[in-house]
């Protein structure tokens, strides 16, 4: 082989060793630690886009509060919703990142939701969803979606996928998928300190 292809093939090991599914980013502690930005240190600036006008909330049943949530009745807080199911592993591994921002910024006006879609039937059944809020520790308000309805309002096509919302109940800011974890803070901290 030669020492370019030898260069080539050693840079590409380096790169998927790094870079696989759960990987960090430089910089991103990744998801669970009490904060993901490192203790002292400040989030990256994010900018903040305006995707317009986020769908009020439809769902009937829901795990962890006693009254369905509302976009209406929550204006003046941030939000943070996550479109996820409990089958989905990418879905669990963001999980103790958003317990953690639960736990931090609650008292600061951050409130998150989780909306449950499945994926498949099993995920639809109640009984196991509210294991699974269990199991996981999922402290936070969980919307059962099993018709879709939230899910589709937002257009979303992937779990999971984070969206916050700003206090006067506009989206803001979205990501998709796993990772993420310092720039999602930033974005909460960001919207936290816009004026009510």
């Amino acid at each position: 082989m030669s020492q370019a292809k030898h260069g080539i093939l050693l840079a590409l090991i380096v790169l998927l060793a790094g870079c696989g599914p759960g990987a960090s980013l430089a910089g991103d502690s990744g998801p669970g630690g009490p904060s993901q930005s490192g203790a002292g240190s400040t989030p990256p600036a994010v900018e903040l886009k305006d995707y317009g006008p986020a769908p009020e909330l439809t769902n009937q049943v829901w795990l962890n509060t006693d009254h369905p949530l509302r976009l209406a009745d929550l204006r003046g807080d941030v939000i943070l919703l996550e479109m996820w199911t409990f089958g989905c592993i990418n879905c669990r591994h963001v999980i103790p990142s958003l317990r953690s921002w639960y736990e931090t910024y609650q008292d600061q006006g951050l409130v998150v939701i989780g909306n449950h879609f499945p994926e498949f039937s099993y995920e639809a059944d109640l009984d196991n969803l509210k294991a699974a809020v269990a199991d996981l520790n999922v402290a936070y308000p969980v919307a059962q979606d099993n018709d879709g309805a939230t899910w589709r309002a937002y257009k979303n096509q992937y779990w999971p996928t984070l969206y916050l919302i700003d206090r006067q109940g506009r989206i803001r800011y979205e990501h998709i998928g796993e990772g993420g974890y310092a720039e999602t803070e930033g974005a909460i901290q960001a919207l936290l300190a816009e004026p009510q």
